[in-house]
């Protein structure tokens, strides 16, 4: 990966991790052809992952009546999304912890 591929996907490696929203617009913004960059996939995999599991889950979790266990979770995923994201901002293509390489694997398509 090139430093002219991680300028080039470093925004949209950004806005891939504001909301779900983000990651659409991310992604469509990374399909075309003059802008295709490796950086940008390789986040935009990463924060799709982190927000399917964060809805995934997000609903049985929080039937718990425990404030405890959902509070848990919500830091939980946001020291995954601050990882993930800070990784963007400085340039860097590191996994997020216990899930990064699972995501990248499943997602392997995306992007390519």
């Amino acid at each position: 990966m090139t430093e002219q591929d991680i300028e080039r996907g470093r925004n949209n490696a950004i806005i891939s991790y504001i909301t779900i929203i983000g990651v659409i617009i991310a992604y469509f913004l990374n399909n075309d052809k003059k802008n295709k960059s490796a950086f940008a996939s390789f986040h935009i995999r990463q924060s799709l992952g982190l927000w399917l599991t964060f809805w995934a889950l997000g609903y049985p979790v929080g039937s718990f009546d425990s404030w405890t266990v959902t509070s848990g979770f919500y830091l939980f995923f946001a020291v995954l999304f601050i990882y993930g994201f800070s990784g963007a901002l400085s340039r860097k293509k590191n996994e997020v912890p216990l899930l990064g390489a699972f995501y990248q694997k499943l997602f392997a398509n995306l992007g390519s």
